[in-house]
């Protein structure tokens, strides 16, 4: 699965609608920040996918992890967000 990408400049309203394609093709997706900036722009848009996808008749939960990425050689804490149909 492709994982969404979210950074602090990330438009919440496009993530939003990344998340919602994501889950109607594969039925979940997953999206991952690094930062403060880049958490609150990711918990928004899994808010706002859900405002989208509840239109289409879809309701889906959000399970919040940590994860491990390699950026530059350098091991760094993620925020994974699980997002799914209930």
């Amino acid at each position: 699965m492709e994982i969404i990408k979210v950074s602090a400049k990330s438009r919440s309203t496009a993530v939003a609608g990344a998340i919602a394609g994501v889950v109607r093709e594969s039925g979940r997706a997953e999206a991952q920040a690094i930062g403060a900036g880049a958490v609150n722009q990711a918990v928004k848009a899994v808010a706002i996918a859900r405002g989208y996808l509840a239109l289409d008749g879809i309701d889906v939960i959000c399970i919040p992890a940590f994860t491990e990425v390699l950026i530059d050689d350098q091991e760094r804490t993620a925020l994974k967000l699980i997002v799914e149909p209930r």
